[in-house]
């Protein structure tokens, strides 16, 4: 199943996406006033049965704003460095023993078709396509042989870097968490539809061109790595987001750089999943 948060109207709400449109579920689930709620209730293994006592009321897709799949989360945890890259050169840097994490804040995050924001301080801003992990159940020291049990779905996440910040003192968090550089969406994809987060490809285009192409097999450190490291250091929770990083292509790597600009589009897709499109625009 596919599940969103979306705005109409001025109000937020989230449901779940049909061949038809939305399906409001909110209504249904008065103890769930957000999808961090829902994908963490018992009401969440029902998911099918509440579909379908809402199948007759459908919204347009058009006629919603599409909300980061997880708005106001606790904790985004975002990872550095973690594909293997067999092209990188003599000069690439040895893999990582632990995974290289930092924190993005939730204000910094924009849905699907909402404008990632060149800001005024910059013109280094650079595109990361990645996959993320939505957690639907609590933990804490959880093994990786059941982590993928803690899931309740997956995700596109963009983790656009302001590349000159991102260098200030070597402090990464600087450049990851200026206003609307978190694209995140269109929606989340249930954990039962995709039982091994393995082998999914990603690609990411610029303007129509290809500029990032992989597939989450090369990760590093697994989802299940991931969870299992990041929930000895958290009280991992429902809507708990975990952004498993980005393969080689970014901008920055490039002769010359390649940043974007005001009315560049970036496109990130990912198989099973979807695609998450955004436009930029100058502060």
């Amino acid at each position: 199943m596919k599940l969103l948060s979306y705005a109409i109207g001025g109000a937020e709400s989230w449901g779940a996406v049909t061949d038809a449109g939305v399906v409001d579920l909110a209504q249904a689930v008065p103890a769930c006033p957000t999808l961090a709620d829902f994908i963490g209730s018992p009401d969440f293994e029902q998911r099918d049965a509440l579909l379908a006592g809402r199948s007759g009321a459908v919204i347009p897709l058009h006629d919603i704003r599409f909300l980061p799949v997880i708005p106001r989360p606790e904790k985004i945890v975002c990872v550095l460095r973690n594909y293997h890259e067999p092209d990188a050169g003599p000069d690439a840097l040895p893999p990582p023993a632990f995974p290289p994490i930092f924190l993005r804040v939730w204000r910094s995050q924009v849905g699907h078709l909402a404008p990632v924001i060149r800001p005024r301080v910059s013109t280094q801003l650079d595109f990361e396509g990645e996959l993320a992990v939505m957690i639907g159940k609590a933990g804490r020291h959880i093994p990786a042989e059941t982590a993928l049990d803690h899931v309740a779905g997956y995700s596109i996440y963009n983790d656009v870097s302001v590349r000159d910040w991102q260098r200030h003192a070597q402090q990464i968090a600087s450049g990851k968490n200026f206003i609307g550089t978190g694209p995140f969406g269109p929606w989340m994809v249930t954990a039962d539809e995709i039982p091994n987060p393995s082998g999914l490809a990603l690609s990411t285009r610029l303007n129509g061109e290809t500029v990032q192409s992989s597939d989450t097999s090369r990760l590093i450190f697994d989802v299940p790595a991931l969870i299992a490291y990041c929930s000895t250091i958290f009280d991992l929770v429902p809507g708990d987001v975990i952004v498993t990083g980005t393969p080689g292509g970014a901008g920055f790597t490039r002769k010359p750089p390649l940043y974007l600009k005001p009315g560049d589009r970036v496109e990130v897709e990912i198989a099973r999943i979807g695609t998450l499109s955004n436009d930029v625009i100058d502060e």
